[in-house]
């Protein structure tokens, strides 16, 4: 039916037998450079901080609430769930179950699917789903040999035994161990990847920071007409209220062009400028099935449609989630690119995101990588990250999925488009897209 000609509101993206899912709202805390006014707390707090604030804004009676889901990439050891913790702390019912998801960067996306799952197979009728990271602080660990020598030596009951474990030590046992962003499989850094993808697609530097500056540009463009109406302020303990995102910091060209590559030296051109910050951050957002809104006196703000999530080589095409997803994902959808109204993407870095649109626009690389016969074409840059994007509201690794679609549901709402595309790239060569649908005024 969808190759006939036919007026872009004749679609229809409910399935037959299945619950329409809906988003009620969305918050998350201000975006923050980490180190900055989140660097004291825990995970677990600023989770805290997105879920208070997803209650204040819904007024959602608490006991309603049948599940709760986050996303989050760095664990806090103490606390591995942090959903529950987060849950616990915000005052839900500790009836109400809670899990904690892990995906790389699409780790809030897989959240909100998770609730989107648990709803339209009738196992619940309110989900919260979020995410939260916490860059200011993460895990460091002694050296494996250093960790045997105490597990070892908590072990030993006489002197004699003690004595023989600690005649052991050697000082290089010191040497922490730091998690890095890297690929276990490969063990390259994001960035160089990211790198080695823009030279691949031959994305000059200046483009690059030509993009970065765009996505600065719009994202404090937004942040001054009051777009980003999904930030709630919150309270630090001890310090101020944080109401705003921190990053957003529109530059020049002359100045980003005096940065020196980051990740490969000299000739590189990734650098701080063109890349995602480490951001600490937590976001949360109300899923519901849409009879159960409706009956709770609800206006939603989007349905949740059809979703995808792919999966390539890691080493290569470590970053090309969006490339291989959107087509699926529109596809399924019954849609085409024309149908799209808003586009939000989660930008890694400028090279990622061009690298992407020279994929999106190669016939070449749709007929020899993606077993498709011609291209899936560019995204208009008029209807793509119009408010911002990750390179400069932040990117909180756990966090930022619910942003893309929160952000893609409100610009529908302001801009009266019908369907927007969320999708984003994530370590281990995965990817996500999905549709998201402006619910009817």
């Amino acid at each position: 039916w969808h190759h006939s000609v036919q007026t872009k509101t004749k679609k229809t993206l409910a399935k037959p037998n299945i619950r329409n899912i809906v988003v009620v709202d969305g918050v998350r805390t201000p975006f923050l450079l980490s180190g900055t006014s989140y660097k004291d707390l825990m995970p677990h707090d600023v989770a805290r901080a997105a879920l208070t604030g997803l209650l204040h804004r819904t007024s959602v009676p608490k006991e309603v609430v049948d599940y709760i889901i986050f996303g989050t990439v760095i664990q806090e050891v103490k606390t591995s769930n942090v959903a529950r913790e987060a849950a616990l702390g915000a005052g839900f019912s500790d009836k109400t179950p809670a899990h904690t998801v892990t995906m790389a960067c699409i780790s809030a996306n897989q959240a909100m699917t998770t609730g989107v799952g648990l709803i339209a197979s009738g196992q619940c009728d309110v989900v919260v789903a979020g995410g939260v990271e916490l860059m200011s602080d993460i895990p460091i660990r002694h050296s494996r040999k250093m960790r045997k020598l105490m597990l070892d030596l908590n072990k030993a009951k006489s002197v004699g035994q003690r004595l023989s474990v600690i005649s052991k030590f050697r000082l290089n046992f010191l040497a922490p161990e730091l998690p890095a962003v890297a690929e276990f499989s490969t063990s390259e850094t994001m960035g160089h990847s990211a790198d080695r993808l823009a030279a691949a697609f031959a994305v000059s530097r200046l483009e690059q920071d030509e993009y970065a500056l765009r996505s600065h540009s719009l994202a404090k463009k937004a942040q001054d007409e009051g777009l980003l109406s999904d930030v709630v302020p919150f309270k630090v303990p001890g310090k101020d209220t944080v109401t705003k995102d921190n990053g957003i910091r529109p530059s020049s060209l002359e100045q980003m062009a005096k940065l020196k590559p980051a990740f490969i030296r000299p000739y590189g051109t990734v650098t701080a400028a063109n890349s995602s910050f480490l951001t600490d951050g937590a976001s949360a957002m109300l899923i519901m099935a849409e009879e159960k809104a409706l009956a709770m006196g609800y206006k939603p703000k989007a349905y949740l449609r059809d979703f995808m999530y792919v999966s390539q080589d890691p080493k290569d095409q470590l970053l090309l989630g969006p490339t291989y997803a959107t087509p699926k994902v529109l596809e399924k959808a019954g849609l085409t690119m024309n149908d799209i109204d808003a586009f939000e993407f989660h930008e890694a870095f400028s090279g990622q995101i061009l690298a992407n649109f020279k994929a999106m626009d190669s016939d070449w690389f749709a007929q020899n990588y993606m077993g498709r016969k011609t291209k899936i074409g560019l995204p208009p840059l008029e209807k793509f990250n119009n408010w911002g994007g990750s390179l400069s509201l932040g990117h909180p690794f756990g966090a930022t999925g619910c942003r893309l679609v929160m952000a893609a549901a409100n610009r529908l709402r302001k801009e009266g488009g019908q369907y927007g595309l969320v999708a984003a790239c994530a370590a281990g060569g995965q990817g996500h897209a999905m549709i998201v649908e402006a619910y009817p005024k």
